[in-house]
C-alpha cells in the first residue's frame, strides 16, 4: 500500500561486504497491500459482502498506471488481483474520477459509455459501483470500486453514499500506511547513504589489564557521521527494522579489522567487536572471518537480543571458535539477558556493565553482585572485564575484588587506530601519576589477578 516507488539498497560496497535486501524492500507498496488479514482488507470484503458485490478493490494512481493494491472477490472469481497494474485510462475507476462516468451503474449493458469498455463485455461487469478515495490533502490517491458480474437493479444511491462512507475511513487508514512509508523510505536512503560511504566509522577505546596496568586490547566502537547525527544504536535499530542489521553490523566488524591492522603492525592487542546474535546465526562469520587473525578477535554478543534457542547460536558459534576467535557476553548485570547468554554460550570473557561498576566503591550491593560474577569467571575458567570506570575509587575496588581488565573514560576515552599504540606505550605510568592524584595508590595487585 502506498507509495509505488521501489527503494533500492545497493547490493554490494567498495569494502566486499555483501549487502542482501529483504524482499520487502523492492516494493514495499506490495508487501503492505497482499496481506489478507489487516484492517483495510477486512473493511473491503465487509463492504463487497454488505453490497452482494462478486469483486471489491481499492486501486492506486500513479502516472499513467493504475495499480490494484487489495482486491477481495467471491471464490473461485477474480478477474483482477492485488499487484496487477494496468494502463489508467483502462476500465472504469479514472472515468469515475474524471467525470466521464457515474459513480453507481446498475446495468452497464446498458449505459452508453460503460459499453464502449472492453472489459463490460470481458468480465463481463454488470453493475458497478465507484467512488474516489480523497487524502487529507485533496489529492485523489485511487479509487474503491465494487462490481458484480451480472446486473443488480436493487442498487441505488444510497449503496454509492455507503460507499463513499466506507471510502472516507479507508483514505485515512491508507493515509498512516502512506505516513509509514515515508518513513521507512527515510530510513532506506540514510542507511544507503550511511552503507555507500563505507560507515560506520571506527573509534578503539583500549581495555587494560589490571594486573600491571598495560594494554591487553580495544574495543571497536562506530560512529556515524552523516547528519542528523544520532547514537550508533539507533543506526542498528533502524537497520534491524529493515532487514538489513547483519548487513551493517559486517561491515562495522570489517571496518574495525581493517582499521586495526596498524595497530596489530606494532602489537599483537586483542580486538573486540560488538555482534548480535542474529549476525553470528545468519552472517556466516566463519567465511567472513578467513583471512582475519582470529586468535585476536573477541566476538562481544549484546546483552539486548533475546535468543529464543540456543541451539543455532552455539552451531554458529562452533566453527569461530575453532578458528580462534573466543567469546564475550557484554553488559552483565543490566539484565536478564546477559545472565542467559553467560549460562548458554560459556563466554571465555564477561563484561560487567557500567551500571554495576558505577559508584561501585560505596555500595555494597553492586560489590556482591561483582564479586558473585567474578567468582563464577574464575570457576569457569572465563576472564572478568569492567566496562564505564569513570574514577580511580571504581578502578581500585574493582581491582580489588578481583576484576581481570578494565575500560572507561577514567582510563582511556576512545581513540583513533594511530593513537592506540602510542598511548599504551605510556599507559602505566599515565594511569599511576592519575590514581596517585586523586589520592589513591595502585599498590600490588590482588593475586587472584591474572595477567
Amino acid at each position: 500500500m502506498g507509495s509505488s516507488r521501489s527503494k533500492p539498497i545497493p547490493q554490494g560496497s567498495p569494502g566486499g561486504v555483501s549487502i542482501k535486501v529483504s524482499e520487502a524492500l523492492a516494493d514495499h507498496a506490495g508487501v503492505a497491500a497482499i496481506g489478507t488479514d489487516d484492517p483495510i482488507g477486512r473493511a473491503l470484503e465487509s463492504v463487497r459482502r454488505h453490497l452482494r458485490m462478486d469483486v471489491a478493490s481499492i486501486s492506486e494512481f500513479a502516472g499513467a498506471a493504475k495499480t490494484f493494491r487489495y482486491v477481495r472477490s467471491r471464490a473461485g472469481r477474480a478477474p483482477i488481483w492485488a499487484g496487477l497494474s494496468v494502463p489508467i485510462a483502462d476500465g472504469y475507476c479514472k472515468k469515475v474520477v474524471d467525470g466521464l462516468l457515474p459513480g453507481l451503474i446498475v446495468d452497464a449493458s446498458r449505459h452508453p459509455a460503460a459499453r464502449e469498455i472492453p472489459a463490460t463485455r470481458a468480465v463481463p461487469i454488470g453493475s458497478h459501483l465507484s467512488v474516489p478515495l480523497v487524502l487529507a490533502d485533496g489529492r485523489v490517491y485511487g479509487t474503491l470500486c465494487c462490481f458484480s458480474f451480472a446486473p443488480d437493479v436493487t442498487l441505488n444511491e444510497r449503496d454509492l453514499a455507503l460507499l463513499a462512507a466506507f471510502a472516507d475511513v479507508l483514505a485515512c487508514q491508507i493515509e498512516t500506511q502512506l505516513v509509514a512509508l515515508r518513513s521507512r523510505d527515510e530510513l532506506i536512503d540514510r542507511l544507503a547513504a550511511a552503507m555507500l560511504r563505507q560507515e560506520p566509522a571506527i573509534v578503539y577505546q583500549p581495555i587494560f589489564k589490571m594486573f600491571d596496568m598495560s594494554i591487553a586490547g580495544a574495543e571497536a566502537l562506530a560512529r556515524f557521521g552523516l547528519e542528523p547525527r544520532r547514537a550508533p544504536d539507533v543506526w542498528f535499530a533502524e537497520a534491524g527494522a529493515l532487514d538489513m542489521r547483519t548487513a551493517l553490523e559486517k561491515q562495522a566488524i570489517r571496518n574495525a579489522i581493517d582499521g586495526c591492522r596498524e595497530i596489530w603492525t606494532a602489537s599483537p592487542i586483542d580486538l573486540s567487536v560488538n555482534c548480535s546474535p542474529q549476525t553470528i546465526v545468519e552472517g556466516d562469520l566463519a567465511a567472513f572471518f578467513r583471512h582475519d587473525p582470529c586468535e585476536r578477535l573477541i566476538l562481544e554478543i549484546t546483552e539486548h537480543d533475546h535468543v529464543a534457542e540456543y541451539g543455532p547460536l552455539l552451531a554458529a558459534l562452533e566453527p569461530l571458535r575453532r578458528m580462534g576467535v573466543r567469546v564475550a557476553v557484554d553488559d552483565a548485570g543490566s539484565g536478564y539477558a546477559s545472565m542467559r547468554h553467560i549460562v548458554h554460550v560459556a563466554p571465555d570473557y564477561i563484561k560487567l556493565d557500567l551500571t554495576l561498576t558505577r559508584g561501585i566503591e560505596e555500595d555494597r550491593t553492586r560489590q556482591a553482585l561483582a564479586s558473585s560474577l567474578i567468582e563464577f569467571g574464575h570457576q569457569t575458567n572465563c576472564k572478568i572485564v569492567a566496562e564505564g570506570v569513570e574514577t580511580a575509587a571504581e578502578l581500585l575496588t574493582l581491582r580489588n575484588l578481583g576484576v581481570d581488565k578494565a575500560q572507561g573514560y577514567f582510563l582511556s576515552r576512545p581513540i583513533q587506530a594511530e593513537h592506540v599504540v602510542d598511548f599504551a606505550r605510556g599507559a602505566v605510568s599515565t594511569l599511576a601519576g592519575r590514581v596517585a592524584w586523586e589520592g589513591a595508590d595502585l599498590g600490588t595487585p590482588p593475586t587472584a589477578l591474572r595477567a
